[in-house]
């Protein structure tokens, strides 16, 4: 299958939005045939010529742009005969001949709700290939029906098209049950013409509450009442400690005496390890990359988020949603090496090359293992989810040009422009050994609070967003949303400082790793969670749709990995040096 694909600036993208295609009487209006594909299966599409039905000898497809594509969409033109303002009645189609591979390809398609998209003047149309008609118990009955007869109503102002949509009546439907092959099926089509006063501008809305799929969710106040609460219990959790038990911690250890050394023996807690507690981590460089690329990722979530806000963002378009995400990606490489590089610098690291190398293909790397695996699934099942070859040159090509480029600059002027590390306290030549410490202060117990809460704080938003970004709900709270991740990043630094405070107090100075894993797990609740709306709360099946939505689930977990682990190891950096520049050190 051939698609040209055609690259747009944002700049040219705008100025594509505002044009208004207007038409003459009698001047041809091109439907394009787009895909198809179950209904319960929002990611799995096909082709709408890959099923046996009217196609010209010819197929023309049409020229799209990267959000097109990375949509799934692949248009072509049509064998409908539309003119603006004229009227159509049972006009022939074409007539087909099935064969009994047809015949079961249909029955099939019809069993499995496929849908189908048309596009007329930018306006998408939907409606199903077929009926399915179950009645009784015993006798249980379960007929197919073929739809052959589709009605297309298009509304207009002056010489603009304003609305369109697409229905089945003017026929019955055609019986595949009990018909043997070869069959012949002749399809029709009828085209009305309804003048409305409704203006040009508001075509997009309307086409988005179309009665179709489900209308836009409604706010669920409880839900952010209920995180809100949390976040205000969680921080006054985190005041107390800092307001109550690091005072008398203060006043215990800042005590005045003659001979601090001869009563070395005599302390315990946070303050005897003073000499380790700023003692770096093991494996560096990977440790700097995961804090690069969750700096990175969070800069990416609070940009999306603020977009969404000022109604750049469109959630439902999934192509233009994966392009501007893979741009930010791109454009916010630097922020990752940048940070990276920062980090490891402080930390005394010399291998700089292999630090930004790692930094760039953390999540890459990842990334495009997952995707080439999808990406092949998608072509052996021939569907239009699978990206041409020119696609992929495409995006590899903004990778290689933008985003690995601005890595290594970020990297460069982070190894440049930062200065030591600044500790309170100085670090021991010889590592203190670890007290054993009780099961509530290890690391797996740590790891489930620390991954629990955050989860709880933003649980209920999950289901609206999988019903968004795998369903067919349209997303539109974007202030809740907004919300939610303010209640996310609070919960997550609340409970870093205090896990981290209850290492200290246990004498465990490997705090460093602990602090990214501790927020870092909640990326393993949401895996289990988008598991259960799987096979609990979705009607998605197949193989080809469970390869797509638990390889990019696991991503989405990994960046939630990154992204809170980062917000975690930096919230309690800035709470250790905290307690430990207000302590007496001799």
């Amino acid at each position: 299958m051939k698609c040209l694909l055609k690259p747009i600036s944002l700049f040219s993208f705008l100025i594509i939005l505002k044009m208004t295609i207007a038409y003459e009487i009698n001047e041809k209006v091109i439907l394009y045939v787009n895909k198809v594909g179950p209904y319960f299966n929002p990611h799995e599409t096909y082709h709408y010529y890959q099923l046996p039905v009217c196609r010209p000898e010819k197929i023309e497809h049409k020229s799209l742009t990267l959000g097109e594509v990375l949509e799934g969409d692949r248009m072509a033109i049509s064998m409908y005969n539309i003119s603006f303002k004229v009227p159509l009645k049972n006009e022939k189609l074409c007539s087909l001949t099935l064969s009994d591979k047809d015949l079961n390809q249909l029955k099939d398609a019809i069993e499995d709700l496929y849908y189908f998209e048309f596009i007329i003047d930018d306006l998408p149309l939907h409606g199903f290939i077929g009926h399915l008609e179950e009645k009784g118990f015993l006798p249980h009955s379960h007929k197919i029906y073929l739809w052959t007869h589709l009605t297309f109503n298009i509304m207009y102002n002056n010489n603009k098209i304003i609305s369109a949509n697409v229905s089945n009546v003017g026929s019955p439907p055609f019986s595949l049950n009990d018909v043997t092959a070869p069959i012949s099926v002749t399809h029709t089509y009828s085209v009305n013409w309804v003048e409305t006063k409704e203006t040009y501008s508001e075509r997009m809305q309307k086409s988005l509450n179309s009665s179709f799929f489900p209308k836009t969710l409604e706010i669920h106040w409880l839900s952010v009442i209920n995180s809100a609460v949390l976040v205000m219990l969680l921080t006054g959790f985190v005041i107390v400690i800092l307001a109550r038990v690091l005072r008398n911690d203060f006043a215990r250890y800042n005590v005045d005496v003659d001979d601090v050394d001869s009563l070395e023996c005599d302390e315990y807690g946070w303050k005897i390890i003073r000499g380790d507690v700023f003692r770096f981590p093991p494996c560096r460089s990977l440790f700097c990359a995961i804090l690069g690329v969750g700096s990175q990722f969070l800069s990416i979530a609070l940009g999306i988020v603020i977009m969404a806000l000022l109604d750049l963002f469109n959630v439902h378009k999934h192509g233009a949603m994966n392009t501007i995400a893979f741009l930010l990606y791109a454009l916010t490489s630097c922020i990752a090496g940048y940070v990276s590089a920062s980090m490891y610098k402080k930390m005394g690291g010399k291998l700089w090359v292999w630090n930004i190398n790692l930094t760039s293909f953390l999540f890459s790397g990842p990334f495009f293992i997952i995707w080439s695996i999808q990406n092949s699934i998608a072509w052996a099942y021939n569907s239009t989810q699978a990206l041409p070859f020119s696609t992929i040159i495409l995006l590899l090509g903004v990778w290689l040009c933008i985003g690995y480029p601005l890595s290594v600059l970020g990297g460069v002027l982070g190894k440049n422009w930062t200065g030591n590390f600044d500790i309170p306290c100085r670090t021991k030549h010889i590592p203190r050994e670890v007290p054993p410490v009780k099961w509530y202060h290890s690391a797996p117990a740590q790891c489930a609070i620390g991954g629990f809460l955050p989860f709880s704080a933003i649980s209920v938003e999950l289901y609206y967003i999988f019903a968004t970004v795998w369903g067919r709900e349209q997303y539109t709270l974007y202030g809740v949303l907004f919300i939610v991740f303010f209640i996310l990043l609070s919960v997550t630094a609340c409970i870093s400082i205090a896990l981290t405070y209850f290492q200290l107090s246990a004498e465990d100075y490997k705090w460093w790793w602990r602090s990214v894993i501790n927020a870092g797990s909640t990326g393993v609740f949401v895996f289990i969670y988008a598991s259960f709306y799987y096979l609990q709360r979705s009607n998605m099946d197949g193989l080809l749709q469970a390869v797509e939505f638990f390889g990019y689930t696991s991503l989405t977990c990994y960046v939630f990995f990154l992204t809170l682990g980062t917000v975690s190891f930096f919230s309690s950096l800035q709470f250790v040096k905290y307690i430990y520049r207000n302590v007496k050190v001799d």
